[in-house]
Protein backbone atom coordinates (compact mmCIF):
# COMPACT_ATOMS: atom_id res chain seq x y z
CA UNK A 1 0.00 0.00 0.00
CA UNK A 2 1.42 3.39 -1.03
CA UNK A 3 0.80 6.23 1.46
CA UNK A 4 0.15 9.65 -0.06
CA UNK A 5 -0.91 12.90 1.65
CA UNK A 6 -3.17 15.32 -0.19
CA UNK A 7 -4.55 18.71 0.79
CA UNK A 8 -6.90 21.47 -0.30
CA UNK A 9 -9.21 24.18 0.94
CA UNK A 10 -12.34 22.96 2.78
CA UNK A 11 -14.64 24.33 0.07
CA UNK A 12 -17.22 23.01 -2.40
CA UNK A 13 -14.66 22.76 -5.24
CA UNK A 14 -13.04 19.85 -3.43
CA UNK A 15 -16.17 17.84 -2.60
CA UNK A 16 -15.35 15.34 -5.41
CA UNK A 17 -12.20 14.41 -3.44
CA UNK A 18 -14.31 13.82 -0.34
CA UNK A 19 -16.60 11.45 -2.27
CA UNK A 20 -13.75 9.40 -3.73
CA UNK A 21 -12.08 9.11 -0.32
CA UNK A 22 -15.36 8.25 1.43
CA UNK A 23 -15.98 5.49 -1.13
CA UNK A 24 -12.41 4.16 -0.71
CA UNK A 25 -11.73 4.42 -4.44
CA UNK A 26 -7.96 4.82 -4.02
CA UNK A 27 -7.68 1.73 -1.80
CA UNK A 28 -8.79 -0.32 -4.82
CA UNK A 29 -5.53 0.79 -6.46
CA UNK A 30 -3.50 -0.05 -3.35
CA UNK A 31 -3.14 3.66 -2.46
CA UNK A 32 -3.77 5.02 1.04
CA UNK A 33 -4.62 8.65 0.24
CA UNK A 34 -5.10 10.84 3.32
CA UNK A 35 -6.78 14.26 3.06
CA UNK A 36 -5.77 17.35 5.06
CA UNK A 37 -7.82 20.58 5.06
CA UNK A 38 -5.81 23.78 4.52
CA UNK A 39 -8.10 26.69 5.52
CA UNK A 40 -5.15 29.07 5.04
CA UNK A 41 -5.33 28.40 1.31
CA UNK A 42 -2.64 28.24 -1.36
CA UNK A 43 0.08 30.07 0.59
CA UNK A 44 -0.25 27.52 3.40
CA UNK A 45 -0.18 24.61 0.91
CA UNK A 46 2.87 25.93 -0.95
CA UNK A 47 4.69 25.96 2.39
CA UNK A 48 3.49 22.39 3.11
CA UNK A 49 4.74 21.19 -0.32
CA UNK A 50 8.14 22.75 0.36
CA UNK A 51 8.31 21.13 3.81
CA UNK A 52 7.11 17.74 2.54
CA UNK A 53 4.14 17.67 4.93
CA UNK A 54 1.81 17.21 1.94
CA UNK A 55 2.51 15.29 -1.31
CA UNK A 56 -0.31 16.51 -3.55
CA UNK A 57 -2.09 19.86 -3.25
CA UNK A 58 -5.12 21.42 -4.94
CA UNK A 59 -3.87 24.98 -5.28
CA UNK A 60 -4.64 28.24 -7.02
CA UNK A 61 -2.89 28.49 -10.38
CA UNK A 62 -1.30 31.90 -9.80
CA UNK A 63 -0.01 30.96 -6.34
CA UNK A 64 1.77 27.76 -7.32
CA UNK A 65 3.26 29.25 -10.52
CA UNK A 66 4.77 32.07 -8.45
CA UNK A 67 6.05 29.62 -5.81
CA UNK A 68 7.58 27.14 -8.30
CA UNK A 69 9.29 30.12 -9.96
CA UNK A 70 10.62 30.98 -6.47
CA UNK A 71 12.02 27.47 -5.93
CA UNK A 72 9.18 25.22 -4.74
CA UNK A 73 10.31 21.67 -5.73
CA UNK A 74 6.93 20.67 -7.20
CA UNK A 75 5.23 20.35 -10.57
CA UNK A 76 1.73 21.06 -11.85
CA UNK A 77 0.34 17.77 -13.18
CA UNK A 78 -3.04 18.98 -14.46
CA UNK A 79 -5.72 21.63 -14.23
CA UNK A 80 -8.38 20.72 -11.64
CA UNK A 81 -11.01 23.45 -12.16
CA UNK A 82 -10.70 24.93 -15.64
CA UNK A 83 -13.10 27.85 -15.19
CA UNK A 84 -12.06 31.13 -13.49
CA UNK A 85 -12.47 31.69 -9.75
CA UNK A 86 -14.78 34.57 -8.87
CA UNK A 87 -13.12 36.61 -6.11
CA UNK A 88 -15.50 38.75 -4.09
CA UNK A 89 -14.12 42.10 -2.89
CA UNK A 90 -15.47 42.52 0.64
CA UNK A 91 -15.55 45.26 3.27
CA UNK A 92 -16.93 45.12 6.81
CA UNK A 93 -20.68 45.64 7.10
CA UNK A 94 -20.21 49.01 8.83
CA UNK A 95 -17.40 50.20 6.57
CA UNK A 96 -17.63 53.67 5.04
CA UNK A 97 -16.29 52.32 1.72
CA UNK A 98 -19.08 52.11 -0.83
CA UNK A 99 -17.49 51.53 -4.23
CA UNK A 100 -14.34 50.03 -5.72
CA UNK A 101 -12.72 53.45 -6.31
CA UNK A 102 -12.81 54.14 -2.55
CA UNK A 103 -10.37 51.27 -1.90
CA UNK A 104 -7.33 52.62 -3.75
CA UNK A 105 -5.38 53.54 -0.59
CA UNK A 106 -7.07 51.09 1.79
CA UNK A 107 -5.35 48.26 3.70
CA UNK A 108 -5.91 44.81 2.18
CA UNK A 109 -6.36 41.70 4.35
CA UNK A 110 -4.46 38.71 2.84
CA UNK A 111 -4.07 35.17 4.13
CA UNK A 112 -0.33 35.10 3.31
CA UNK A 113 2.11 36.72 0.92
CA UNK A 114 2.02 34.70 -2.31
CA UNK A 115 -1.53 33.49 -1.59
CA UNK A 116 -4.46 33.96 -3.96
CA UNK A 117 -5.88 36.74 -1.80
CA UNK A 118 -2.54 38.58 -2.11
CA UNK A 119 -1.95 38.00 -5.84
CA UNK A 120 -5.54 38.71 -6.86
CA UNK A 121 -5.47 41.98 -4.90
CA UNK A 122 -2.58 42.95 -7.20
CA UNK A 123 -4.56 41.86 -10.29
CA UNK A 124 -7.54 43.90 -9.11
CA UNK A 125 -5.33 46.95 -8.46
CA UNK A 126 -3.88 46.61 -11.96
CA UNK A 127 -7.40 46.41 -13.43
CA UNK A 128 -8.32 49.61 -11.57
CA UNK A 129 -5.18 51.45 -12.72
CA UNK A 130 -3.81 51.87 -9.16
CA UNK A 131 -0.13 52.16 -8.21
CA UNK A 132 0.73 48.58 -7.18
CA UNK A 133 3.88 49.70 -5.33
CA UNK A 134 1.70 51.61 -2.85
CA UNK A 135 -0.62 48.72 -1.89
CA UNK A 136 -0.76 48.03 1.88
CA UNK A 137 -1.30 44.50 3.19
CA UNK A 138 -2.25 42.95 6.52
CA UNK A 139 -1.63 39.18 6.94
CA UNK A 140 -4.65 37.50 8.56
CA UNK A 141 -4.00 33.74 7.85
CA UNK A 142 -7.49 32.62 6.78
CA UNK A 143 -11.17 33.51 6.32
CA UNK A 144 -11.73 33.64 10.09
CA UNK A 145 -8.84 36.11 10.37
CA UNK A 146 -10.37 38.14 7.54
CA UNK A 147 -13.67 38.42 9.41
CA UNK A 148 -11.84 39.63 12.54
CA UNK A 149 -9.64 42.12 10.64
CA UNK A 150 -12.56 43.74 8.80
CA UNK A 151 -14.74 43.80 11.91
CA UNK A 152 -11.98 45.28 14.12
CA UNK A 153 -10.77 47.75 11.49
CA UNK A 154 -7.28 46.17 11.25
CA UNK A 155 -7.81 45.98 7.47
CA UNK A 156 -10.26 47.60 5.08
CA UNK A 157 -11.06 44.99 2.45
CA UNK A 158 -10.58 41.30 1.81
CA UNK A 159 -10.78 39.20 -1.35
CA UNK A 160 -12.05 35.61 -1.05
CA UNK A 161 -14.06 33.24 -3.23
CA UNK A 162 -17.49 34.73 -3.97
CA UNK A 163 -19.66 31.74 -3.08
CA UNK A 164 -17.71 30.70 0.03
CA UNK A 165 -18.21 34.18 1.49
CA UNK A 166 -21.82 34.59 0.28
CA UNK A 167 -23.30 33.44 3.66
CA UNK A 168 -21.19 36.15 5.36
CA UNK A 169 -22.64 38.74 2.98
CA UNK A 170 -26.14 37.39 3.59
CA UNK A 171 -25.80 37.56 7.39
CA UNK A 172 -24.36 41.10 7.35
CA UNK A 173 -20.77 40.28 8.39
CA UNK A 174 -19.38 41.45 5.03
CA UNK A 175 -20.62 43.77 2.32
CA UNK A 176 -19.48 42.84 -1.19
CA UNK A 177 -18.43 45.84 -3.25
CA UNK A 178 -17.54 44.02 -6.46
CA UNK A 179 -16.16 40.81 -8.00
CA UNK A 180 -12.83 40.10 -9.71
CA UNK A 181 -12.57 36.85 -11.75
CA UNK A 182 -9.19 35.20 -12.30
CA UNK A 183 -8.01 35.65 -15.90
CA UNK A 184 -6.95 31.95 -16.01
CA UNK A 185 -8.20 28.47 -14.93
CA UNK A 186 -8.42 28.67 -11.16
CA UNK A 187 -7.28 25.41 -9.53
CA UNK A 188 -4.49 23.04 -10.49
CA UNK A 189 -3.08 19.86 -8.94
CA UNK A 190 0.55 20.16 -7.82
CA UNK A 191 2.78 17.28 -6.71
CA UNK A 192 6.19 17.30 -5.03
CA UNK A 193 9.01 16.33 -7.43
CA UNK A 194 10.22 13.61 -5.06
CA UNK A 195 6.76 11.99 -5.08
CA UNK A 196 6.61 12.12 -8.89
CA UNK A 197 10.04 10.50 -9.06
CA UNK A 198 9.13 7.57 -6.79
CA UNK A 199 5.34 7.23 -7.28
CA UNK A 200 4.58 8.42 -10.82
CA UNK A 201 2.19 5.52 -11.55
CA UNK A 202 0.34 5.97 -8.26
CA UNK A 203 -0.17 9.70 -8.89
CA UNK A 204 -1.44 8.83 -12.36
CA UNK A 205 -4.01 6.46 -10.78
CA UNK A 206 -5.10 9.17 -8.32
CA UNK A 207 -5.71 11.53 -11.24
CA UNK A 208 -7.68 8.88 -13.14
CA UNK A 209 -9.98 8.34 -10.13
CA UNK A 210 -10.65 12.05 -9.48
CA UNK A 211 -11.13 12.83 -13.18
CA UNK A 212 -13.79 10.12 -13.45
CA UNK A 213 -15.50 11.59 -10.36
CA UNK A 214 -15.50 15.20 -11.59
CA UNK A 215 -16.68 14.09 -15.02
CA UNK A 216 -19.88 12.75 -13.45
CA UNK A 217 -20.10 15.18 -10.52
CA UNK A 218 -22.92 17.39 -11.80
CA UNK A 219 -25.03 14.32 -12.62
CA UNK A 220 -25.15 13.13 -8.98
CA UNK A 221 -28.73 13.11 -7.66
CA UNK A 222 -29.48 16.18 -5.52
CA UNK A 223 -25.84 17.33 -5.61
CA UNK A 224 -27.01 20.95 -5.28
CA UNK A 225 -28.91 20.18 -2.05
CA UNK A 226 -26.03 18.10 -0.67
CA UNK A 227 -23.51 20.90 -1.27
CA UNK A 228 -25.83 23.62 0.07
CA UNK A 229 -26.32 21.71 3.32
CA UNK A 230 -22.65 20.73 3.76
CA UNK A 231 -21.23 24.20 3.12
CA UNK A 232 -24.00 26.33 4.65
CA UNK A 233 -25.04 27.84 1.32
CA UNK A 234 -28.36 28.88 -0.17
CA UNK A 235 -29.58 26.37 -2.77
CA UNK A 236 -29.82 28.99 -5.54
CA UNK A 237 -26.21 30.09 -4.88
CA UNK A 238 -24.94 26.52 -5.24
CA UNK A 239 -27.00 26.07 -8.41
CA UNK A 240 -25.44 29.23 -9.86
CA UNK A 241 -21.95 28.04 -8.84
CA UNK A 242 -22.49 24.61 -10.43
CA UNK A 243 -23.64 26.32 -13.62
CA UNK A 244 -20.44 28.36 -14.00
CA UNK A 245 -17.91 25.78 -12.73
CA UNK A 246 -16.21 23.23 -14.99
CA UNK A 247 -13.68 20.62 -13.88
CA UNK A 248 -10.92 19.26 -16.06
CA UNK A 249 -11.58 15.68 -17.15
CA UNK A 250 -8.25 14.25 -18.25
CA UNK A 251 -6.44 16.79 -20.38
CA UNK A 252 -2.70 17.21 -19.84
CA UNK A 253 -1.35 20.55 -18.68
CA UNK A 254 0.47 22.27 -21.55
CA UNK A 255 3.44 24.61 -21.80
CA UNK A 256 1.29 26.91 -23.95
CA UNK A 257 -1.23 27.36 -21.12
CA UNK A 258 1.52 28.10 -18.56
CA UNK A 259 3.14 30.57 -21.00
CA UNK A 260 -0.17 32.41 -21.50
CA UNK A 261 -0.73 32.58 -17.73
CA UNK A 262 2.84 33.78 -17.10
CA UNK A 263 2.41 36.50 -19.74
CA UNK A 264 -0.64 37.78 -17.88
CA UNK A 265 1.08 37.49 -14.49
CA UNK A 266 4.01 39.59 -15.76
CA UNK A 267 1.56 42.17 -17.16
CA UNK A 268 -0.20 42.32 -13.78
CA UNK A 269 3.15 42.65 -11.91
CA UNK A 270 2.37 39.44 -10.01
CA UNK A 271 5.73 37.97 -11.15
CA UNK A 272 8.81 39.90 -12.28
CA UNK A 273 9.78 37.78 -15.27
CA UNK A 274 8.64 34.84 -17.34
CA UNK A 275 10.50 31.53 -16.95
CA UNK A 276 10.69 28.41 -19.13
CA UNK A 277 7.16 27.00 -18.93
CA UNK A 278 8.48 23.43 -19.00
CA UNK A 279 9.90 23.85 -15.47
CA UNK A 280 6.39 24.20 -14.02
CA UNK A 281 4.72 21.06 -15.35
CA UNK A 282 4.91 17.27 -15.55
CA UNK A 283 3.04 15.51 -18.34
CA UNK A 284 1.22 12.56 -16.72
CA UNK A 285 -0.25 11.32 -19.99
CA UNK A 286 2.85 9.88 -21.64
Amino acid sequence: MTNLKIGGVPEHFNYPWYLTLKNKKYKKHNINLRWQDYPGGTGQMCKALREGSVDIAIVLTEGIIKDIADGNPSKIVQTFVKTPLIWGIHVGAKSSFQKIEDLEHATIAISRYGSGSHLMAIVNAYNQGWDISKLKFKVIKDLKGGIEALTNGDADYFMWEHFTTKPLVDDGTFRRIDDCPTPWPCFVIAVRNEVLEHHFDEVKKVLAVINTETNNFKKIDNIDSILAKRYGQELEDIQEWLKITEWNSDKAITKNLITRIQNKMVTFNVIDEKKNSGMFIKNMYI
